[in-house]
């Protein structure tokens, strides 16, 4: 298993990464493109169309939240999903330079929160460490509560899954968490409400 991050308000990729880290390709910022490789392509002209059909999937745009002890995150998201039907497992995957995935690692728990599409600004705010102010119980100015796992589901979440920690895996990158869903809800209207999108944004992450 990964160790845990220990950085506790800034991301220790700042000094390699832009402060927007948390969109856009890793691997266009590499000097060489990363293999396999067709030999039957320029590999840069190669890596290029990898990289838009990667983009092309679709995928959600979330918030994740994250706690260890008094410690605590909100972040943009894009890779998620159910991966099992019996235990219901929920399995995210997250950079392992980023402060989400030390919280996660020591707290043992996370959530994901789903936005309306109309409150697609919302998700800009998290694409950095979030300020905490543990007295007005809020992240980046958005209120928040603790669910049953302990992390923070913010209150403009149209619906959320809580879970706790059961696996981790290291892909290089990232590390993919595997959560058991141990509470779930929808806001009151929310079923016919668009859930966000990456595709909804001009941001892009992967490839």
């Amino acid at each position: 298993m990964p160790r845990a991050s220990r950085s506790s308000g800034r991301d220790r990729a700042s000094a390699r990464s832009p402060p927007w880290h948390g969109y856009g390709s890793i691997v266009s910022n590499r000097a060489v493109p990363v293999g396999p490789l067709r030999e039957d392509l320029d590999a840069e002209h190669y890596d290029r169309l990898r990289r838009r059909v990667l983009w092309k999937l679709p995928t959600g745009l979330y918030l994740l939240g994250s706690r260890a002890g008094e410690s605590r995150n909100l972040m943009t998201l894009n890779w998620a999903m159910q991966v099992s039907l019996d235990p219901k497992y929920l399995a995210v995957s997250v950079e392992q330079s980023a402060v989400t995935h030390g919280l996660i690692l020591e707290g043992g728990c996370f959530s994901l929160a789903l936005v309306a599409r109309e409150d697609r600004q919302i998700v800009r705010r998290f694409v950095k460490p979030a300020e905490h102010d543990p007295e007005a119980h809020t992240l980046g100015g958005i209120a928040y509560r603790d669910g049953v796992s302990g992390a923070p589901i913010p209150e403009v979440a149209i619906g959320y899954l809580d879970c706790g920690l059961r696996h981790s895996l290291d892909l290089g990158s990232h590390s993919l968490f595997v959560g058991v869903v141990l509470d779930s809800g929808l806001a009151e209207g929310s079923d016919t409400v668009p859930v966000l999108r990456t595709e909804d944004t001009r941001m892009n992450y992967g490839g």
